[in-house]
């Protein structure tokens, strides 16, 4: 993999975190979004983890990163690290697509486990969302009086947050401690409700994108 982070502290760190995890291998660690581009051409890694802001400009380089790598390299996931919880910055990455992208708070690079659950799903092309974006997007959708997050039940918001974190039928039967008919009742019943019914891939992460999209 390639990490993008301006911070030399942090960068560095990351490094020797996932290094030393013994699971992924790093292959260069770079400090702009040049560089960045740079070593992905270089050494096409399965994954690139970067943060939102770089040089030159430190606005939203790590988005527009993600965006291009993913175009020129369609097998690459691009996992963007960011500070914010404000859900316009993942509709700012997500908008034009889901598949191989993650958005994660940098609060996740002190959990290991997470992090690299969250690189390996990008890697076969998935997408993920921090489960605290979407704990902040389920609080402000649900107080809007037109989001259609008001047609779901508690249970079905519950389910929806497991979805988020990446998890399948069987992740959130073991999370919320239900059974698979009743998972899978829930999980259509959200998509129903959410019109993606007919969504054809990553519905999962579609179903977050709709909240994303909603009026508020």
């Amino acid at each position: 993999m390639v990490i993008a982070e301006d911070n030399y502290l942090v960068r560095e760190g990351t490094r020797r975190l996932l290094e030393d995890s013994g699971e992924v291998e790093v292959l260069a660690a770079v400090g702009s979004a040049s560089e960045l581009h740079d070593a992905v051409r270089r050494f096409r890694p399965q994954v690139v983890l970067t943060d939102i802001r770089m040089p030159p400009g430190h606005h939203m380089e790590g988005i527009e990163a993600a965006h291009s790598i993913r175009a020129e390299h369609p097998s690459i996931g691009v996992a963007v690290l960011s500070q914010h919880t404000d859900e316009s910055y993942a509709f700012a990455l997500l908008c034009n697509g889901t598949a191989g992208l993650a958005y994660l708070l940098k609060d996740r690079l002190g959990d290991l486990e997470d992090l690299v659950r969250a690189l390996r799903e990008v890697a076969r092309g998935g997408s993920f969302i921090d489960p605290l974006v979407v704990e902040a997007l389920v609080a402000r959708r649900t107080r809007a009086a037109a989001s259609p997050l008001g047609s779901l039940t508690a249970r079905e918001l519950d389910v929806l947050r497991e979805m988020a974190q990446g998890k399948t039928n069987t992740g959130i039967e073991r999370a919320l401690h239900l059974s698979s008919s009743t998972v899978e009742k829930h999980v259509n019943s959200i998509f129903s409700k959410l019109g993606l019914a007919d969504e054809p891939v990553h519905r999962r992460v579609a179903a977050v994108l709709a909240f994303l999209r909603s009026a508020g």
